[in-house]
């Protein structure tokens, strides 16, 4: 007799027909277009090879989440993502993403004061899936550049885990680990000290989109250091930072 719990019966599909029927057969067809969707854009990503490529020509987005605590994996959740294209140390303002997007639970106190982002603004924002494809449309295979990206990946990852059933396949740069490299004594690394350091005009902080405006400047500070390093490629920075 066949299984037909769940597992049992994806197994059985899987055999009959491979795994994509096996997925349409056990979500509905949206789901399952959407997880078609995503798993596409990784795919192709991973195809994308992007050592040899002259930092002065690379295309980058940097890129913020606003989140409702620190952890995806206890029920926190993205409440905002904010994006800007970066072609090597020229910040491309015109070219900027961003989006609130609905937790679909509440927004700590807390939360709504350091972000101005309010239950209600939330309420009526795109869900997740929403908000998670149209931030990837907007990327592309272009590397990823984030402060501190632990925190973003791991939320990046639960996110399309939770909608795909797929990892971030994208090649991606912390501009901490960068300041490290750069300034080993330097101390503290938190974005605000950076901002200071570099003499960055702080503007917003905890807004996605301003946030990520502000890495952007980070990185084209980073940039001018690199060249007087012989830092040419993404590849060299990679093998510096890997040390």
């Amino acid at each position: 007799m066949k299984d037909m719990r769940p597992a049992g019966r994806m197994w059985n599909l899987y055999k009959m027909g491979g795994i994509t029927p096996a997925l349409t057969s056990m979500f509905d067809v949206q789901s399952a277009q959407q997880m078609a969707f995503m798993r596409s854009i990784m795919k192709e990503q991973r195809k994308n090879s992007l050592y040899d490529i002259p930092l002065e020509t690379v295309e980058l987005v940097v890129f913020d989440l606003e989140t409702t605590g620190f952890s995806p994996y206890h029920g926190d959740e993205i409440i905002s993502v904010g994006a800007v294209a970066v072609n090597g140390d020229s910040i491309m303002e015109d070219q900027s993403f961003y989006s609130l997007v609905n937790p679909k639970r509440n927004i700590p106190e807390q939360v709504v004061e350091l972000t101005g982002i309010t239950n209600e603004m939330a309420d009526n924002a795109p869900d997740l899936y929403q908000g998670l494809r149209a931030f990837l449309e907007f990327v592309q295979k272009k590397v990823l550049v984030a402060h501190g990206t632990g925190h973003d990946k791991h939320f990046l990852n639960s996110a399309l885990w939770k909608t795909s059933k797929v990892n971030l396949s994208h090649r991606m740069i912390d501009t901490m680990m960068v300041a490290k490299w750069l300034n080993p004594k330097l101390g503290h690394y938190d974005l605000d000290t950076l901002l200071q350091e570099y003499g960055i005009e702080v503007s917003t902080r905890h807004h996605a989109l301003e946030d990520a405006l502000m890495t952007a400047k980070l990185w084209s500070t980073f940039m001018v250091e690199f060249k007087s390093k012989n830092i040419e490629s993404l590849g060299d920075l990679y093998a510096k930072l890997s040390y």
